[in-house]
């Protein structure tokens, strides 16, 4: 039953990072691209930073810049990891008991870049510890994600112009 439900967190042809490096993740990661969806809808300048609870999940803060109302915007979640705290597979929660998947299926060996995805297909975030990424290192994390079955055209390239 535990497999099955773990198969629900994550796309079919993706896999997470084994063995994943829980320590070397944490800290700040700059968003480059993703999948737009209702809960970052006209953010720029958006971030992800990561650290480590007393409980050993993980903590998550997400900014970004709302350019149609002109104001920063803020979210605190938790993130628990699926299998074991080596297989980047966690799922996340904003909102109450309510958790959605969370899947790092690519990362340099120095965590400088990640690729994740969601639960499934309409959920896809390409990450940077800076607030940009090598051409080379995009163009292969874009081929992966099109070996999943991901439309990359539709994806936004997000703008880092503000400082909070």
């Amino acid at each position: 039953m535990a497999f099955l439900f773990s198969c629900q967190t994550i796309p079919k042809e993706a896999t997470a990072v084994q063995p994943f490096d829980k320590e070397a993740y944490l800290g700040k990661w700059y968003e480059i691209a993703r999948l737009d969806f209702k809960f970052e809808e006209n953010l720029n300048n958006t971030t992800a930073e990561y650290s480590l609870k007393d409980n050993g999940n993980i903590k998550v803060v997400n900014r970004g810049y709302n350019y149609k109302k002109n104001e920063w915007e803020e979210s605190t979640g938790k993130a628990k990891f699926v299998e074991s705290s080596d297989v980047g597979k966690l799922k996340v929660s904003f909102f109450g008991p309510f958790y959605a998947g969370y899947n790092v299926i690519e990362v340099d060996q120095d965590y400088k870049y990640a690729l994740v995805a969601g639960k499934n297909l309409e959920y896809l975030w390409i990450l940077s510890r800076e607030p940009n990424i090598p051409e080379g290192v995009k163009q292969k994390y874009l081929e992966r994600a099109e070996e999943i079955g991901y439309n990359t055209s539709d994806l936004i390239w997000v703008e880092h112009d503000k400082a909070k």
